[in-house]
């Protein structure tokens, strides 16, 4: 039998959060060693209770949670609750997990599994970089234990969800996603426009929850928020941006396009900061660092989405 790979998600519940987990649950070709948790979607007390709820939602609970940072390292930001409900998860008031969150922090337990499944060991960043930042400042050498990093962020157009030109979760913590991105010397991207480019049409989702069972109706109840909120200003389509990253992090031979260019993150100016800048034209001579995925086949996508939620 194929070994199974070490994934390591860190993440901020929120709902496509959500999803992106659960289709990593689902999936027999990597084992899901721990999940590292920020602040973003909404604070840290509720994304904590969220992950934790979801283990014990999906009979995950034998993965460990580490809370991580409540705050980005420099700059307030906006959550957005508006969108994922104030608790995240669509204020459902879902009863809470008995379980608690491991003692370590986030930080700390990201550099211990990278030692533990050295050159092994798939990260997957589904939210602000804050964690992986802060364990960059404590080890500098993370990167040389890390297989492969997969993050979701980034607008690579400046065609932003938060500001015109920013995307949520690198506008949440931009100096965390420059540390990140200058650390590693190679990443791939998931960004907000290949989210907008690969949506789940509304009837097929709904179809989709009505037929899984416990683990769908459950999801079902905390995304109904946001799909309605979706529906009334993006159409007919709802967009998982952490679905799609998932997706490209788990079956990579999924990507129909990418393309390698170096990326900037902006850290000032009323209309810049936090957005990602390409060198599309390799202008700057510096290293094509990012794998920015543009095309993703669709059918692939919905049918792990499907998987995840038993209706496959």
């Amino acid at each position: 039998m194929t070994e199974r790979i070490p994934l390591l998600i860190d993440t901020d519940p929120g709902v496509d959060d959500a999803l992106a987990l659960l289709m990593a649950f689902a999936d027999p070709r990597h084992d899901v060693v721990g999940l590292t948790i920020a602040a973003g979607n909404v604070g840290l007390r509720h994304t904590v209770a969220n992950a934790l709820k979801l283990c014990e939602v999906a009979g995950r609970s034998d993965i460990p949670v580490y809370a991580g940072c409540e705050a980005p390292l420099l700059y307030p930001s906006p959550d957005a609750g508006n969108v994922h409900g104030q608790d995240g998860f669509g204020d459902v008031g879902y009863e809470a997990a008995i379980r608690q969150p491991e003692a370590e922090h986030a930080a700390h337990a990201i550099l211990r599994l990278s030692h533990q499944h050295a050159g092994k060991l798939l990260l997957v960043a589904l939210g602000p970089l804050t964690n992986l930042a802060l364990a960059l400042k404590l080890d500098p050498t993370l990167p040389e234990r890390i297989a492969r990093l997969v993050v979701m962020g980034g607008a690579v157009t400046c065609h932003g969800n938060i500001t015109p030109a920013a995307e949520f979760n690198v506008y949440f913590d931009p100096e965390a996603a420059h540390i990140v991105f200058e650390a590693f010397p190679r990443f791939d991207l998931a960004d907000w426009e290949a989210t907008v480019a690969h949506g789940l049409h509304h009837d097929s989702v709904v179809q989709w929850l009505r037929s899984g069972g416990d683990v769908a109706a459950f999801y079902e109840r905390i995304s109904r928020k946001t799909r309605e909120w979706s529906a009334d200003r993006r159409g007919d389509h709802w967009h998982s941006a952490d679905g799609l990253a998932m997706a490209y992090a788990l079956q990579p031979d999924g990507a129909l396009e990418t393309a390698e260019r170096a990326l900037d993150v902006a850290l000032d100016g009323p209309h810049s900061r936090g957005a990602t800048i390409v060198d599309w034209q390799r202008q700057t001579g510096r290293p094509d660092r990012a794998r920015i995925l543009l095309r993703y086949d669709q059918a692939r996508f919905e049918a792990l989405v499907q998987g995840a939620v038993g209706a496959a």
